[in-house]
């Protein structure tokens, strides 16, 4: 049998081809071939025919039904049957008629009619000075091009659901999308598709980039679909086919456990997670979206000169969490370590938004160490050369500095607008604001009120710890670090805490506190101090808790170990009333300061927040799809952490850098900050009410508010702090139990499982045997792990990061570094008759120089802004939870408590029977109140670790 021909006019510019479907036993081609939209409500006539060798059939056939919501195309299909006719045959001579055989082709003709419905997308594509739409360059004139053409964006409609008949996935769907108009700030692409009614549900989106240079995708919107609009929340880059022709997908905003994964998805959503993952080889590329472990060997650059080698932090040596892999070369001088370069590979939807880029970030902080520093050491000659006077210091705030001329001018105007002043003569004048704690009492930092009530409302308030046992003794080896006894000793404390008979009485009491950077610290003295320009001790700090609340500092100890020959040095520092012992105190307390500013930036702040952090970002990426609801409940946490991580390892924490320059540690800052993660981080006790538990600053109460009872009532990071940990566990909690409503839910979710498992074994690897880790078998345990992350990225980080210029400011409250011994060590005849004659100028030397002043001021003006683009917790809802009316509702009930938690702030600092945080000069304590505005605020609580 002969096939029909198919007679049919072709459009020169064919969008696609629908490839010949089963149905049953027949076969049917679906016509017509769609071209341009323009061309697709029109209706055609298809003439099917078959011409036998002696039989002649045709059939023609004409659709001219349609409705108002479907456009209907005609198939015809065609069957053939054979007929045989025979009558009796005899013998006959050859001049009888013989028997005869008629075979009749009979051909029939199906009409099927198959109905499309008429859907448009609207895509928004935000403008970027550095992608596409950038308006620079030969390939933007390609682009323009393209756009001309109407093929700037290739859209493949994804259904998902799975073919009923064949099981197969159905045929996508797909469109060019034209230039439509522009908004402010964005360009809308626009194109229509015609969907089959049987299509199902529009599942997934796949994105082809047309263009030479990478695009912002906003989002995509599909309307006309029977069960209603459809949303795409892509907030991501879309690279260029010509850098890699993969396409990108976006499913929509509806999540899925992945047992619950429409059938039509199954496939993309895993395929999605390999690509995520990467291969795990070569050097990542500035597009790539490849998310992967590694250890910190980049530290260092030994290639350039061998004293900023650094060692390698991850592994036995240097238990340290993971950082993301970027595949970068070796070093040629230390083949452990990688070379560093001017490109810090984040995967590229980690990338700070413009807005950001361009205004408080650290990029700025780049900026600063590359063209305010040096400018600095050029008006400051002696870069080792300290203040002569206080007054000197109030200087930076009044007159200001003069700055050299700079290649390009107003740079630093730009990249430091509060700072950066030009006066009448056209130079840059580097002018510091005064911060709100100097603007209220000029001599705060003096007071030792204040130095004690900082312990708990003021830059680092998780360091303060209740002191259970005496006497006070050091777990060091005695051999090596010397005898382990503390000098404070009990005759010591009972002179200063009158009222109170004994130590022990005081203990029972819970009366004295420690701030303990003793054991610590003690084993890198020798070290730091064959640094030029800076000292160390291992300390002690006591406090008693006087009938007010507040405390009142009763002895500092400073100790250093057996060193060049000398024995263990160690002498205990009290408040004293007559001259020479104040000076001493005061001494004592600029050393301390230094080990709190060290440890709450390279602990508290660094370790404790951003670099934890990581590991949770990277397995949520190459674990949960961006489909899974956990996905979508941490991602707006986790936004933008992994490139200030980056940055920080570029410009601040790097050999050389900011930090390394500026703190007592020197060199060894984040060698001491592994250290400290092996010795006490773990993941059960980042959680606040665990962590104040570990303190000994609370103890669990179920008749007490949010269950603890606090040892120091009013104690303001952990009062304010309780009230945000309810206020996210809650909203933790509705969420977790509306996709998790039994355990074997959570127990057989394979990405959340790996997920869990990937932070603990890989993410961090130093600590993967530890049995501290929590068990993933119940939601109960997905509530408790995800608190104690939404915890530390918001909360935690806003409090130790967001008052750094509030506090540390004015740097005499907070020095970064001590940069000589205390007089009483080992003194010559000539100093110590210096110190007595001017002990001022013992102060003013043991503070940071003029250099490393100035340029600690700087950096932390930047890393206390809020961002115009600032995203606070709770403030806006993501597209995805807003899908869901349960989760939708339990958003707005989180952003009403976080309204109320801000009057509550308020009404505690207008309390004046909470010494702590009201009264003379007294900054009220904020930074945990939820919203703010742009700017140095000390308020305001993100989502993320974006700064």
């Amino acid at each position: 049998m002969l096939k029909p021909q198919l007679h049919q006019s072709r459009s020169t510019q064919t969008l696609f081809l629908h490839k010949p479907f089963i149905h049953g036993s027949r076969r049917s081609t679906s016509l017509p071939i769609w071209s341009r939209p323009s061309l697709l409500n029109k209706q055609r006539n298809v003439r099917v025919g078959l011409i036998p060798s002696n039989t002649k059939a045709v059939s023609s056939s004409s659709s001219s039904s349609s409705d108002s919501s479907s456009t209907p195309t005609t198939t015809t299909k065609t069957t053939s049957t054979t007929t045989m006719t025979t009558t009796p045959t005899t013998i006959q001579t050859p001049t009888t008629p013989t028997t005869t055989t008629t075979t009749t082709t009979i051909v029939t003709t199906e009409v099927v009619t198959e109905k499309f419905i008429s859907v448009k997308a609207t895509i928004t594509v935000t403008l970027t000075v550095g992608g596409f739409l950038s308006h620079l360059g030969l390939k933007r004139g390609l682009d323009d091009i393209t756009d001309m053409l109407g093929q700037s964006l290739l859209l493949e409609l994804v259904s998902a659901e799975l073919d009923p008949k064949t099981g197969l996935e159905k045929e996508k769907v797909a469109g060019f999308a034209h230039k439509s108009r522009r908004k402010e700030g964005e360009i809308i692409y626009e194109t229509d598709f015609k969907v089959p009614v049987h299509f199902g549900e529009v599942g997934a989106v796949l994105v082809e980039n047309e263009h030479h240079k990478e695009m912002f995708l906003k989002d995509i919107v599909l309307d006309g679909l029977p069960y209603g609009s459809v949303h795409l929340s892509c907030n991501s880059w879309v690279h260029s086919k010509y850098d890699n022709p993969e396409k990108r997908v976006f499913f929509t905003n509806k999540s899925y456990l992945p047992s619950q994964t429409p059938n039509g998805l199954v496939r993309l959503r895993e395929e999605e997670l390999v690509t995520l993952r990467g291969n795990g080889q070569g050097e990542r590329k500035f597009f790539e979206r490849i998310y992967d472990y590694d250890v910190y060997n980049d530290l260092g650059e030994p290639d350039k000169n061998l004293r900023l080698e650094r060692p390698v932090l991850g592994g036995i040596e240097f238990p340290y969490p993971r950082r993301c892999r970027t595949g970068r070369p070796q070093c040629e001088t230390d083949s452990l370590s990688e070379k560093r370069s001017n490109k810090w590979y984040v995967p590229r939807d980690e990338a700070f938004s413009e807005v950001k880029q361009l205004t408080f970030s650290a990029k700025t902080v780049y900026s600063v160490m590359h063209a305010l520093v040096p400018s600095l050491e050029t008006a400051m000659a002696d870069n080792d050369h300290g203040f002569a006077y206080f007054t000197a210091i109030d200087s930076l705030f009044n007159e200001g500095i003069n700055l050299p001329p700079f290649k390009e001018q107003g740079i630093l105007k730009t990249l430091l607008p509060r700072l950066v002043n030009v006066v009448a003569s056209g130079d840059d004048v580097l002018r510091f604001v005064p911060p709100e704690t100097m603007n209220r009492d000029k001599f705060f930092w003096f007071r030792d009120e204040e130095f004690a009530r900082q312990t708990l409302a003021g830059l680092n308030p998780c360091s303060l710890k209740l002191v259970t046992k005496w006497p006070l003794k050091s777990e060091l080896d005695p051999e090596i670090y010397g005898p382990p006894e503390s000098a404070i000793t009990k005759e010591i404390i009972e002179q200063e805490i009158r009222g109170f008979p004994t130590v022990q009485e005081a203990i029972r009491e819970k009366k004295l506190f420690i701030l303990d950077y003793h054991d610590l610290f003690l084993p890198y003295v020798s070290k730091v101090r064959k640094i030029e320009g800076t000292t160390l001790y291992g300390s002690r700090t006591l406090f008693f808790l006087t009938r007010e609340g507040t405390l009142r500092p009763l002895a500092i100890e400073l100790t250093r170990p057996p060193m060049d020959g000398k024995p263990q040095w160690k002498q205990v520092f009290q408040p004293s009333w007559n001259a020479t012992g104040v000076w001493l105190w005061r001494l004592a307390k600029a050393h301390v300061l230094a080990h709190d500013s060290g440890y709450h930036q390279l602990v508290s702040h660094w370790l404790r927040t951003h670099c934890v952090t990581e590991p949770y970002i990277i397995a949520t990426s190459r674990q949960l799809s961006v489909m899974h609801p956990i996905y979508r409940f941490l991602h707006p946490h986790f936004r933008y952490t992994m490139e200030i991580n980056a940055l920080a390892r570029e410009s601040l924490i790097n050999a050389g850098g900011i930090i390394e320059s500026s703190f007592s540690p020197g060199k060894y800052s984040l060698e001491l900050s592994a250290v400290a993660y092996g010795k006490e981080w773990r993941f059960d006790q980042e959680a606040l009410p665990a962590d104040l538990i570990r303190r000994g600053m609370a103890v669990e109460d179920p008749t007490a508010p949010h269950g603890l009872k606090l040892t120091i009532e009013d104690y303001p990071f952990a009062n304010d702090g309780l009230l945000m940990w309810d206020a996210i566990k809650q909203w933790v909690t509705d969420y977790v139990n509306h996709y998790y409503p039994d355990s074997s839910l959570v127990q057989t979710d394979g990405e959340l499982q790996a997920w869990w498992t990937e932070i603990k074994t890989v993410g961090h690897a130093d600590k993967k045997d530890e049995p501290w880790w929590p068990e993933l078998n119940t939601p109960e345990d997905l509530i408790g792990i995800i608190t104690t992350m939404v915890w530390v990225t918001s909360g935690h980080h806003a409090a130790v990061n967001f008052g750094q210029y509030v506090y540390a400011g004015y740097f005499p409250n907070r020095p970064t570094i001590a940069r000589t011994n205390m007089p009483t060590e080992d003194p010559s005849p000539e100093f110590w008759k210096s110190f007595l004659k001017k002990p001022e100028v013992a102060l003013l030397r043991c503070f940071p120089s003029q250099i490393q002043a100035t340029r600690i001021m700087a950096v932390l003006d930047i890393l206390s802004n809020h961002s115009p683009d600032e995203e606070y917790i709770g403030e806006k809802m993501e597209a995805a939870w807003a899908e869901e009316p349960v989760i939708k509702a339990a958003f707005e009930r989180f952003k009403g408590r976080l309204l109320v938690i801000e009057g509550i702030i308020d009404d505690r600092n207008a309390n004046s029977e909470l010494k702590n945080r009201n009264g003379a000069g007294v900054v009220p304590y904020e930074l945990l109140k939820p919203f703010s505005q742009p700017g140095v605020t000390g308020m305001g609580v993100p989502y993320s670790i974006s700064i």
